[in-house]
């Protein structure tokens, strides 16, 4: 941490990437860091670059950074586990570059790189970084209040395995900071009505296997239909993360020219999975990629064998 804070003393110029399709870790810690450091050195030019996350817009939204702009700059590079998922791939024209995340680390594409896989959120570990350096860096409550909807996002409301001590002590912090619990709350809670409809089609279409596989597949045609953002979409995969026979769920959604897989478990360990289909991410919450719909019946039969070894070795569940 001490080795970043001296990079960031070094530049005048500091760029912040997310990945593409940002979620609110990716935004929250972007623009967290951002601001911390724009209140340390308001000299220093910041600039939070990047996809837009409609669902926590109020956090900030992210501009794509003009060409001049990566001349004697220093990258950095928020939750992002792959270099291929950085929604600028023009960060490789940073002078130096360094990565700040806590996704099991597969894949190195910077300068330096700090990955604690441990940590429920990139958020909390730049809370963390705030924290050891507290006597020399300035916190604001709208940094505050990024950083807190990045580690609330990320575990769920603190309802993950992942969750320890530290993460209420990250956030206590940011509280104390002089955020709005109640603001926070409101702007997560709501949702459109065509968001809302859709989830009324994802409770009446889902499938599941008889081993114990729920999934939904958002073709391309109903994501129009619904007139709903990718994003909205993306997020029905919640919706079927509460059957009682189904540890491991996922949504299949298609993107123009891609079908992804949102792929979540309250049990079995599903990351080597997500390597073996083209993506990772953690044990329980990953991401991967299926190429087309033809594909769908040979990932079931991979995900049904996971399932199906999971029950065997755990039969109380």
């Amino acid at each position: 941490m001490e080795f970043i804070l001296n990079k960031i003393k070094e530049y005048n110029k500091i760029l912040i990437f997310g990945h593409v399709r940002p979620d609110g870790d990716c935004i929250g810690s972007q623009y967290g860091l951002a601001r911390i450091i724009k209140e340390t050195y308001p000299e220093k030019k910041v600039i939070v670059t990047g996809e837009v996350s409609d669902y926590v817009s109020f956090i900030g939204k992210p501009e794509m950074a003009k060409d001049e702009d990566f001349k004697g700059s220093l990258g950095i590079c928020v939750d992002i586990a792959n270099g291929d998922r950085v929604s600028d791939q023009r960060f490789k024209n940073c002078d130096y570059t360094i990565k700040i995340d806590h996704h099991i680390n597969v894949d190195s594409f910077c300068d330096y790189e700090y990955v604690d896989d441990k940590s429920p959120a990139c958020a909390q570990i730049i809370t963390e970084f705030y924290e050891k350096f507290k006597d020399e860096l300035k916190m604001t409550p709208k940094a505050a209040e990024a950083l807190y909807v990045g580690i609330l996002t990320d575990t769920g409301r603190f309802r993950f395995d992942s969750v320890k001590k530290d993460t209420f002590l990250a956030a206590g912090e940011l509280v104390d900071s002089g955020i709005s619990l109640g603001y926070i709350d409101n702007k997560l809670s709501v949702e459109s009505l065509a968001s809302l409809k859709l989830k009324g089609y994802c409770l009446t279409h889902f499938e599941t296997t008889k081993e114990g596989f729920a999934y939904l597949k958002m073709p391309r045609n109903i994501i129009e239909e619904f007139g709903v953002t990718n994003e909205e979409a993306a997020n029905q995969v919640s919706t079927i993360s509460t059957i009682k026979e189904c540890p491991v769920w996922a949504l299949f959604i298609e993107y123009p020219g891609e079908i992804r897989i949102r792929l979540r478990s309250r049990g079995p360990i599903i990351n080597k999975l997500a390597e073996k289909w083209g993506g990772g991410g953690h044990a329980k919450a990953s991401g991967a990629s299926l190429g087309s719909w033809d594909k769908l019946p040979l990932f079931l039969d991979d995900v049904n064998k996971l399932v199906q070894e999971y029950k065997n070795s755990n039969p109380e569940d």
